[in-house]
């Protein structure tokens, strides 16, 4: 199933030995006054996440204010069997965060969101997990400083999270994913000691990297709160164009030319077919079509420097010299033509859905793949499902393809839901046979759970379960995300 409620089952079984009225009062003495929330009012917004087809009402929200609170809360819940959830800012698409109806406490980080430090000589920050990204991201502007982790949620989300996740975005084709840019964690583990990995080394080869344990985990764990980030210095010239392109085949032979003539300063090269285009003109009619007449497909490409690069002149003459490929293009003449240009991605991402459910996909594939996969994956839906919108937009530089389905107006829910599984199944089929994976970036949680554990290797699933037991033996921290539920009374 895509899109389900999600189970009480095992959860019910944990609270057994812990009904809600004796869980609250076990938690109250262990934060102080606002640091536990159990009214209904005030459950609401940690009900639900950003895609809004995830909810869960939890028993009670923590909210712990420093990490000897956290450490205290968790050896509470260990001692207890009280099963938690740490939650950022609910901008996941993989119901992770949100709790097991009447079955989980969330854990809010939204109080631990301190910047600690920032060095502009180390070239890194520390920040405490519940940091707004764009507040970090504006702490280290400050300091002359980049922290590239971009992407649309960043005026909500939080920087545990990220790490969480592993987080990608707009710039992984540059700096990486959130893994290569963490440099150390602090962890507070399901027992509630306190893993102290806080440091900003760049070389560091002593023994095991334990913080790439953490790192995509989910929250499965053990819970952020802090990381120590890497940064760079903050670019000073910045130029955008929108290209024009007959094929995605061409704009695969651009990125390739892009890569070599661009060197590093090359920062995005996103995908947009033409429908995503159409969303956008759709949505905002102040928005005229960004070239003199449509294109089946465009790129967005951004390059970026300090120094003393021309930076503007080495776009324009890779563009030029790549008019065998570029049917048409416009090049920013500023900051903010640029940002205007990435406003027609953006509000596509932001009104695909036509304002109702739709079935998000996020898969890569080798980049030499990523034509064929768009072509056969394309195909596939039109023959089966003539009747649906396929949005298709990604990250190029890294293989990741956002491969998204809108259901026709006014489909009965049950409808819905049958065309999103026969859809997604299609879709992962076609990833499996060119040797992708079904989640990029957005991860595994509860959504895509059944997919994942179908197509894992059996030996890796071992080991999985067997990082799961020697970190969470009692199976309190996000049980069910990942890998499948199992009871902490089993543990007993």
């Amino acid at each position: 199933m895509v899109v389900q409620p999600f189970s009480e089952g095992s959860q019910s079984q944990i609270m057994n030995a812990v009904q809600p009225a004796s869980l609250i009062a076990t938690l109250a003495g262990t934060l102080p006054d606002g640091g536990l929330l159990t009214a209904d009012e005030d459950l609401a917004r940690y009900s639900r996440d950003w895609s809004g087809d995830h909810f869960g009402r939890p028993l009670a929200v923590a909210r712990p204010a420093s990490v000897e609170e956290m450490s205290a809360l968790m050896r509470r819940c260990n001692e207890e069997r009280i099963p938690v959830v740490p939650q950022g800012g609910l901008t996941g698409l993989v119901g992770a965060a949100v709790a097991a109806d009447s079955g989980e406490v969330v854990i809010s980080l939204e109080r631990l969101n301190r910047i600690r430090s920032v060095s502009p000589i180390d070239f890194a920050m520390v920040v405490e997990a519940g940091c707004i990204l764009e507040d970090a991201k504006r702490a280290a502007e400050e300091n002359d400083c980049l922290l590239p982790i971009t992407f649309g949620a960043q005026g909500s989300c939080r920087i545990g999270g990220n790490v969480a996740t592993n987080a990608g975005g707009f710039n992984v084709l540059r700096y990486g994913m959130t893994r290569d840019l963490v440099l150390g964690l602090e962890v507070v583990l399901a027992d509630g000691r306190v893993w102290n990995g806080l440091k900003v080394l760049r070389k560091d080869n002593r023994g095991y990297d334990l913080k790439q344990v953490f790192i995509g985990s989910e929250g499965t764990l053990g819970i952020v709160t802090a990381a120590a980030l890497k940064l760079y210095p903050r670019p000073t010239q910045i130029e955008t164009a929108l290209i024009g392109l007959r094929s995605v085949e061409e704009a695969m032979a651009l990125y390739a030319r892009a890569r070599r003539d661009c060197s590093d300063l090359l920062t995005a090269f996103e995908l947009i077919l033409r429908g995503g285009i159409e969303i956008t003109l759709q949505a905002r009619p102040d928005f005229a079509d960004p070239l003199a007449r449509p294109y089946p497909v465009y790129v967005l490409v951004e390059v970026s420097s300090g120094g003393l690069v021309d930076l503007q002149a080495m776009l324009r003459d890779f563009l030029a010299g790549a008019a065998d490929l570029v049917e048409d293009g416009v090049m920013a003449s500023s900051r903010a033509q640029g940002e205007r240009l990435w406003l027609y991605r953006e509000i596509m991402v932001e009104r695909q859905g036509r304002g109702g459910r739709y079935l998000r996909t996020d898969v890569s594939v080798p980049i030499s793949k990523l034509a064929d996969f768009v072509t056969d994956a394309l195909a596939a839906l039109e023959r089966t499902r003539p009747d649906a919108l396929a949005v298709t937009y990604g990250h190029v530089g890294d293989g990741n393809i956002h491969l998204n389905v809108v259901p026709p107006e006014g489909m009965a829910a049950e409808a819905v839901e049958h065309l999103f599984e026969e859809a997604e199944e299609q879709i992962f089929a076609i990833v499996d046979r060119y040797a992708g994976s079904i989640s990029a970036e957005h991860g595994i949680g509860r959504v895509k759970q059944k997919a994942f554990l179908d197509r894992i290797d059996p030996v890796a699933l071992d080991l999985a379960a067997g990082i799961k037991d020697a970190f969470d033996p009692r199976r309190i921290l996000s049980n069910g995300r990942i890998l499948a539920s199992k009871s902490s009374l089993d543990y007993r």
